[in-house]
């Protein structure tokens, strides 16, 4: 459940201890302890109790007024082994990228139906974009959720299709036989596109990043203004982007010789 609003109160510690952390949410700078009960469903003995003990590892930190997330979070999430591989082999891709087109550039990776952005350079001429680096969206209505729900596996689709494809804006693709014949096209193409389906006057161009298997396991893509963004003239650089750091992956899973 990726909710920070919850109907059940998970019986263990350790879950409880993640409920609290999962409250925040973008924007979060700190919460007092009643909001954090208030969308834990934790009682607040229980939710002092174990921020106290968050505190002592500094995964949490005591304000004058409530509650923040420590610096040991941050620490913990660059020593993820896959994340941390894939942004330093994307990362020369992804500045030429950006390089060459000033508009914003996005890294992202599957998590259950929902994409998760493991980098952002934000573009200097384009519109704001909600996304922000450990941020999720939902996979159906972005760039880089296509591309990966087109070339991963099915049951990652299945998920999606299970999940209900919500609309987000009056262009988000919600039925399920149109957005099949989108992941077709995509196939064929080897690019995925967004016309304002995750937010009003938004494009995007994406492309997936294969593993040996011909599977996805990440994607790239450029995002700019609907109006005046010509995704079919970028879709070439941000294919060769995703190749590029595809070929590199590769290499580096590829076992070494004698």
């Amino acid at each position: 459940m990726r909710s920070t609003e919850r109907d059940t109160v998970p019986n263990s510690v350790l879950g409880r201890a993640l409920t609290l952390l999962t409250a925040f949410r973008p924007g979060d700078a700190e919460l007092s302890l009643a909001e954090l009960c208030r969308r834990t469903g934790i009682p607040k003995a229980t939710a002092h109790r174990l921020l106290g003990e968050l505190a002592v590892w500094d995964v949490v930190e005591r304000t004058p007024t409530g509650v923040r997330l420590g610096m040991r979070l941050f620490e913990l999430g660059t020593l993820a082994p896959l994340q941390r591989g894939l942004r330093e082999a994307a990362a020369p891709f992804l500045a030429d990228l950006f390089e060459a087109t000033l508009e914003t550039v996005h890294l992202a990776v599957p998590d259950g139906i929902d994409v998760v952005y493991l980098q952002k350079l934000d573009g200097r001429r384009g519109p704001p974009v909600a996304s922000r680096i450990g941020g999720r969206m939902p996979a159906h209505c972005t760039g880089v959720g296509k591309a990966l729900l087109a070339f991963g596996p099915p049951e990652r689709l299945a998920a999606v299709l299970a999940a209900g494809l919500r609309r987000r804006t009056p262009r988000t693709v919600v039925a399920p036989g149109l957005f099949d014949q989108e992941l077709a096209a995509v196939r064929r193409n080897g690019v995925a596109e967004e016309h304002e389906e995750s937010a009003v006057g938004i494009a995007c161009v994406a492309a997936p990043v294969l593993d040996a298997d011909g599977l996805a396991v990440a994607a790239v893509s450029i995002t700019g203004w609907a109006n005046r963004m010509d995704t079919a003239r970028l879709a070439p650089a941000v294919r060769t982007a995703a190749l590029g750091i595809s070929r590199v992956l590769r290499s580096r899973d590829r076992p070494s010789g004698p």
